[in-house]
């Protein structure tokens, strides 16, 4: 019997998953809209558009991203070879000639012996077939609410509006404090205190900050979903007066910082991001604000000088499943054994980080057919660590996320020589790991 997977949607992440099934003797059905349907950010014919910039960011295994590069080269990942064989001059970054790296990709699955693409676009899943779903952040409204209804059980999450994250040792207690309002419960915030000069000069910098360019698409997503009445943009917020943002996220009632037994005239406060509490979000700041920009302004605030961002506040439209209890640890539904996801639906948020989900789900979807053992990779490894959150969430409601060491499982010691030091240690821990399983795949 011909062992057989679908997989839906050729952007990075399906046309990685296909690859990978493919090279294991798998024949991949991958089904494609384009170009007989277009969404509203997709121009080209060719698969794995990169639609937003060219650039795959650092090319470092002391960066969260440049590791997980590293462990997707290291197992014979497509898009990494496409990337390598187009790369552009950028520095330290991975950039790619957009054209060419579609081309590459595009010649490389359809000269595959053991893929065959149909142009055309899909509402619902056929029969029980083995499946992998990567139709990203644009679904068409059909096969969104075909998940919705029978897939998940849930409401799909139409837009993707965050606060930005920042690594808990980059913040500086000093100046900030840990506490609770009024004392309730455990002291579980990280609070940081401003004076009024200091909130004056951050709400002057705030309300001129430079905003991200709006799509036409996004555009028409906050207009449907009033999601400026729901979420409110905190610079948004604070042009509708000086003192608002005193009445709302940054009121200092019931904060007291016992050290000097006073009260701040205002206090940004910080919410565990997980559990070991390595990484917190910014409570009530979720932005549209550039990222230059959110860097810039929020380190303005007392205790986040030198605040390393693991994740950039966002506001665009994004259709994601609330994945935590609904995908295991191979980007597979629990609920029905053999349908996977891959990318940005998965709640992975960046290019490299859809190609990685790709890599997971399409390597399981092939063990499967294949009758052998899932691959779960452990937290260890940038790949593990994304599934990980993916299936287990952080530790409040979930939202998409990059790739960073936040959520990577931490070092049973404490590492001298600093962050890139620990960094160091990280990738060295994690490339030892990929190694272990290569030999295990090949």
């Amino acid at each position: 019997m011909e062992k057989t997977i679908s997989v839906y949607g050729a952007g990075l992440a399906g046309c990685e998953a296909a690859w990978q099934a493919a090279e294991r003797g798998v024949k991949v059905r991958l089904y494609e809209m384009k170009p007989q349907k277009y969404t509203p950010a997709h121009h080209k014919q060719g698969f794995a558009e990169l639609v937003c910039s060219n650039s795959l960011r650092s090319d470092s295994v002391t960066n969260a991203v440049g590791l997980l590069k590293e462990e997707l080269r290291m197992l014979g990942s497509l898009i990494m070879q496409a990337a390598d064989a187009t790369r552009v001059p950028a520095g330290s970054a991975l950039a790619v000639d957009r054209d060419k790296f579609s081309e590459y990709i595009t010649e490389k699955i359809r000269s595959h012996k053991n893929i065959t693409v149909i142009p055309c676009e899909v509402t619902e899943l056929e029969g029980d077939q083995v499946t992998v779903i990567a139709t990203g952040p644009l679904t068409s409204d059909a096969f969104a609410e075909y998940i919705s209804r029978e897939l998940v059980g849930e409401g799909l999450h139409f837009f993707d509006a965050a606060a930005p994250i920042v690594d808990a040792e980059s913040i500086n207690m000093e100046i900030a404090f840990f506490a609770s309002r009024y004392d309730k419960g455990d002291a579980d915030y990280i609070n940081c205190p401003m004076t009024e000069e200091q909130y004056n000069a951050f709400w002057q910098e705030l309300v001129s900050a430079n905003e991200a360019e709006l799509k036409e698409f996004d555009k028409q997503s906050q207009k449907e979903l009033k999601v400026f009445e729901g979420c409110m943009p905190v610079e948004v917020m604070a042009r509708r007066g000086r003192e608002t943002l005193l009445f709302g996220p940054l009121k200092p009632v019931g904060l007291i910082d016992k050290r000097t037994g006073k009260a701040s005239h205002a206090v940004v406060q910080l919410r565990r991001e997980d559990k070991e509490g390595s990484m917190y979000n910014l409570v009530g700041f979720q932005t549209h604000l550039t990222f230059p920009e959110q860097r810039r302004v929020f380190r303005m605030i007392p205790g986040l000088e030198n605040a390393e961002f693991l994740r950039y506040g966002v506001m665009h439209r994004n259709t994601y499943i609330n994945s935590p209890g609904k995908l295991d640890g191979a980007y597979g539904l629990i609920a029905q054994k053999g349908v996977f996801f891959a990318g940005q639906m998965t709640g992975v948020e960046g290019y490299i980080e859809s190609a990685g989900s790709g890599f997971v789900a399409g390597l399981n979807a092939a063990m499967l057919v294949l009758e052998q053992e899932s691959i779960i990779f452990p937290r260890t490894t940038m790949l593990g660590a994304m599934a990980h959150y993916v299936s287990h969430g952080g530790n409040g409601a979930f939202v998409p996320m990059n790739a960073n060491f936040g959520i990577i499982e931490p070092l049973p010691e404490r590492v001298k020589g600093g962050k890139v030091a620990k960094y160091q240690k990280l990738s060295e821990r994690a490339i030892e790991e990929i190694r272990n399983i290569k030999e295990k795949l090949l």
